[in-house]
């Protein structure tokens, strides 16, 4: 037993080790080389002929090493054509971002310990009063109320189209129990449902999730590839509503459609302006769509309720969908309404996020990453990164033992090794890492590290943006409580523009689970009556609940 558990560490450290040299190891090397006296400091000039050929032969090898790793994390899914595209297009993507620096693991994690303080800092010193400038499309106080009320209904039957896995992770004393009788018989043959394994699992937890009986379901499907996602039809009797539901991201197929986040054109009749959207979610509405109106599932929907209206909605990737999926049907359906949660930043162009505020709400919790998350964002973090660890001459391993207790037990950001204000470039005699380091060809996301302008006034990848109204819920109080303290809401119309950089928090991730943004808006509508801030009473246009 002794020689036993002594081994097992061993083999767990090898397998580690394994994994870490086929995932972080780069074939290709270290491209640096000592700099000329005349090169400026952390950029290398290559701009002749046989540098841009080296750098164009070195980004088509880290490609090929992307795609490498892609399909050897992806072995168990089918290697055909769909999935090879899939592969390329997110190792060119992943390629190119990683191209233009030279950072370990430990560099990032130092980084991002360092600009979390000082966000953190930025935020204590605002002043709580601002009033942000918000669209004046918003609506006012009295519809913020009736928004956060369907808005709530919804979520119930986004977070229901997770099936069993959310149901369980919910209830997990009572979820197993309700849910051991139905997994062992298909309801398939009985009803419209089509795809995946487990189905009598996944029905029987959305029949618990949304109160619906078994009549009231048009169309379930769990069908799984990439760009394909599931969804159910639905009639919602107490809205009087065909609803529309879209799966977040719940499978490896599922990730690869996230990370499909390249442009594509969707031109919308009726729309001017540049028409793009991202790609995975815009190919995975374009196969529901096909389903919903191709395949008659709506028809058979408005003959039964031909009354009623069409409401689509989703979680994360679902949202994504749903929101685009929207703006496909709304020339056939200009009633419909869309409830987004959590949607991607990177999601729509300037054009159609104006186009869909019409019909579209999208519900953002807290710091939550997703809404944040587009490449010009990650292209921000990564300059702030690479500015943040080039002005800081603490040893590392002092930043990342003291951004661990600051992110366990807080404290004042003040305290800690940032020293992005008032620095001298003579008081950096050993900067954690030099900037030579850092940069290792000319970028366009990049100017200058010394500066607060660093981005490039050309952008290099094409703007995104959240779809529809925002309506962004965050919590009133402090920003560190106690895990068994009570936690209080507070909701505000904002705007696009509000989540244009990423915020770093302990949060980021847990703020965007499904279960949490169930909570806050169950918070937000059970507690009564509402009460507006004084700036909305005011006639402003910021207006919280």
């Amino acid at each position: 037993m002794t020689a036993k558990a002594a081994i097992l560490p061993r083999w767990i450290l090898l397998l580690c080790t394994g994994l870490g040299v086929v995932f972080v190891f780069d074939p290709l090397g270290n491209p640096q080389r000592a700099p000329a006296a005349t090169e400026p400091l952390g950029v290398r000039n290559l701009q002749s002929n046989e540098g841009t050929q080296f750098l164009s032969t070195a980004r088509s090898l880290a490609v090929k090493v992307w795609e490498s790793r892609l399909r050897l994390l992806c072995c168990c899914l089918p290697q055909d054509e769909s999935h090879r595209a899939a592969f390329s297009s997110i190792a060119q993507l992943v390629g190119g971002f990683f191209s233009d620096t030279d950072l370990v693991a430990s560099d990032i994690a130092a980084g991002l310990a360092l600009l979390h303080q000082e966000q953190d800092k930025m935020e204590l010193s605002r002043d709580p009063d601002a009033v942000v400038d918000h669209s004046p499309s918003s609506p006012i106080g009295e519809d913020l109320e009736a928004e956060l009320e369907k808005a709530a209904h919804c979520m119930h039957f986004a977070a229901a189209a997770y099936g069993w896995p959310l149901y369980v992770y919910s209830n997990p004393l009572s979820g197993p129990c309700k849910l051991s009788g139905d997994c062992c018989r298909s309801r398939a043959a009985e009803y419209d449902i089509v795809g995946g394994e487990h189905l009598g699992c996944h029905f029987s937890s959305i029949l618990h999730s949304t109160g619906l009986q078994y009549r009231d379901f048009i169309h379930v499907s769990f069908h799984n590839q990439i760009y394909e996602i599931p969804f159910y039809v639905a009639l919602d009797h107490k809205r009087e509503a065909v609803l529309v539901a879209v799966r977040g991201t719940l499978s490896l197929r599922d990730v690869l459609t996230d990370l499909s986040a390249e442009c594509e054109n969707l031109p919308i009749e009726g729309v001017s302006g540049a028409c793009y959207a991202h790609k995975g979610m815009c190919q995975a509405a374009s196969y529901i769509y096909k389903k919903l109106v191709n395949d008659g599932i709506l028809n058979q929907a408005f003959s039964i309720a031909p009354e009623y209206k069409l409401v689509i909605t989703g979680h994360s990737l679902g949202a994504g969908t749903a929101s685009l999926l929207a703006i496909l049907l709304r020339n056939s359906f200009p009633s419909l309404q869309c409830y987004s949660f959590s949607p991607p930043g990177g999601l729509l162009s300037k054009a159609l996020a104006d186009y869909s505020k019409d019909f579209v709400v999208s519900v953002v919790l807290g710091k939550d990453l997703v809404p944040r998350l587009s490449i010009p964002n990650m292209e921000d973090l990564k300059r702030k990164l690479l500015k943040i660890v080039s002005n800081c001459n603490r040893p590392k391993y002092r930043i990342l033992l003291q951004g661990c207790w600051y992110e366990l037990f807080g404290g004042d950001p003040d305290d800690f090794p940032t020293e992005m204000d008032n620095r001298r470039e003579e008081e950096l005699s050993q900067p954690l890492l030099g900037e030579e380091s850092l940069i290792i060809r000319h970028s366009s996301s990049y100017q200058s590290l010394a500066s607060d302008d660093s981005p490039a006034r050309t952008a290099a990848h094409l703007p995104l943006f959240l779809p529809g109204r925002i309506l962004h819920i965050t919590e009133d109080g402090p920003s560190r409580r106690s895990c068994f303290s009570q936690v209080r809401y507070r909701a505000d119309w904002s705007n696009e523009m509000a989540f244009r950089s990423i915020l770093i928090s302990p949060r980021m991730l847990a703020d965007h689970m499904p279960d949490a943004v169930l909570q806050a808006l169950k918070s937000l509508t059970s507690e009564r009556p509402f009460s507006l801030c004084p700036s909305s009473l005011n006639g402003n246009q910021h207006n919280t609940v």
